[in-house]
């Protein structure tokens, strides 16, 4: 509730505020529903996350009455016109307050303020592990955005390209969507990956954090930057980025299998280490490696350090993504901003990803699905329970569910 209970109440303003302006658009009377709550939103995101668990072929199927397809506990804490409802009219932003398609027009203005809050909220309440890792993450979404990328040695050939900070737990400390060319932010002293890399870890400057990076992002001007602001770096690089030095050219060196090669450029040290093809990297957190050629007793190649320890660090954000898409749904009917944002239908709850991983595992999903209903139960004006007889539906199936979790606990003994 740290991270989403803003969020919560801005869905509420913004869904109840585009069901008004759907109805004034309408040329006759009509039918008015009633407004959105903030426990249908939360009850909302709960069952949108639960269906995550629980896959079916199409939205309706959860609603079934057939045996083969029934799910009970949907049904009993949400209709399914109610549910379809806030889904139709879920919104995130004014469309009267669309910017102007100028050079100032912010793609992303739908979620801007989402993921503001959640930036600053990542930053609040968590301090991250030392060392951190920055890459980047697909949604798949086939549809049509300026901003969608086709990469065709992705698995996910089609979709959204998210940057995400994350530490060795997988929480994700701060994230940015990548929304196409930008030139704003692009300099002659700073390229639009170098400024990228800057925004995302403007939160965790000054602390002495240990960063890793693909080649996607180091550059040695980069590394100079975040060395000013306490921040060790470590990662691959390409040979031909801007400011590295011409000996580690790809036709210069002649280097056979387990040769190391060190070149020292101030306080950085760039490396090129030769496997089954040269590896080259840049760091500022490692004295540097000695040169030859390092085999074991089988004539394999010995690993730097360097090595060693980026790939040991660098799956920080694969382990976030992987948790996002374990409960992800597949259905390409929605629009994008559906896609960014954990509702039924989208590819990644990548906003969600990061407080599941506060409560452990993914298993603890199912207590979070709980705890969400729990408080939408509690938010809403009901009579005491002692006027009341027999409890709700959805509240004998969260009892139900709690017995059965007491009764995997292990009994405690009063024998020493």
């Amino acid at each position: 509730m740290l991270f989403f209970t803003e969020i919560f109440h801005r869905l509420v303003e913004q869904t109840n505020l585009y069901y008004e302006q759907f109805l004034d658009r309408q040329a006759g009377p009509s039918h008015r529903l009633p407004d959105i709550t903030l426990p249908d939103m939360m009850t909302f995101i709960a069952l949108a996350l639960q269906m995550g668990h629980v896959l079916k072929d199409i939205l309706h199927d959860y609603w079934s009455r057939l045996r083969q397809t029934h799910t009970l506990f949907l049904g009993e804490t949400m209709t399914r016109d109610r549910f379809l409802y806030i889904l139709h009219f879920l919104h995130f932003a004014d469309n009267a307050q669309r910017p102007d398609q100028s050079e100032e027009y912010v793609r992303l203005w739908k979620l801007r303020t989402v993921f503001d809050t959640l930036n600053d909220n990542y930053a609040k309440f968590y301090n991250p592990s030392e060392n951190l890792a920055v890459d980047e993450v697909i949604v798949k979404y086939r549809s049509r955005v300026i901003f969608r990328q086709y990469i065709p040695k992705k698995r996910k050939h089609f979709g959204i390209t998210v940057y995400k900070l994350c530490d060795e737990a997988g929480y994700t400390c701060a994230m940015g969507v990548y929304l196409g060319k930008d030139s704003q932010s692009a300099t002659v002293d700073m390229t639009a990956t170098h400024a990228t890399g800057r925004h995302l870890t403007r939160r965790v400057e000054g602390l002495g954090h240990k960063l890793f990076m693909d080649n996607f992002f180091s550059s040695p001007r980069l590394f100079d930057a975040l060395d000013r602001h306490k921040i060790n770096s470590c990662g691959t690089v390409l040979p031909n980025r801007k400011d590295m030095s011409r000996d580690f050219g790809l036709k210069q060196l002649k280097l056979k299998r387990g040769d190391v090669r060190v070149k020292t450029m101030g306080g950085l040290t760039a490396l090129v280490w030769k496997d089954r093809r040269k590896v080259y990297m840049l760091t500022n957190m490692d004295p540097p490696p000695a040169e030859g050629n390092f085999c074991d007793n089988s004539n394999r190649p010995v690993k730097p350090h360097i090595v060693e320890r980026y790939n040991w660090h660098m799956g920080f954000v694969d382990i976030s993504d992987c948790m996002a898409n374990s409960y992800s749904m597949d259905q390409c009917n929605l629009q994008w901003a559906m896609k960014l944002f954990p509702a039924p239908g989208s590819n990644s709850t990548q906003q969600l990803d990061s407080v599941i991983f506060v409560w452990g595992s993914i298993y603890q999903l199912r207590f979070l699905v709980r705890y969400l209903i729990e408080e939408a139960g509690k938010s809403q004006d009901r009579p005491t329970p002692s006027f009341i007889g027999r409890p709700s539906a959805a509240a004998a199936n969260i009892l139900q569910l709690e017995s059965r979790h007491n009764q995997r606990q292990p009994a405690k003994s009063t024998q020493l």
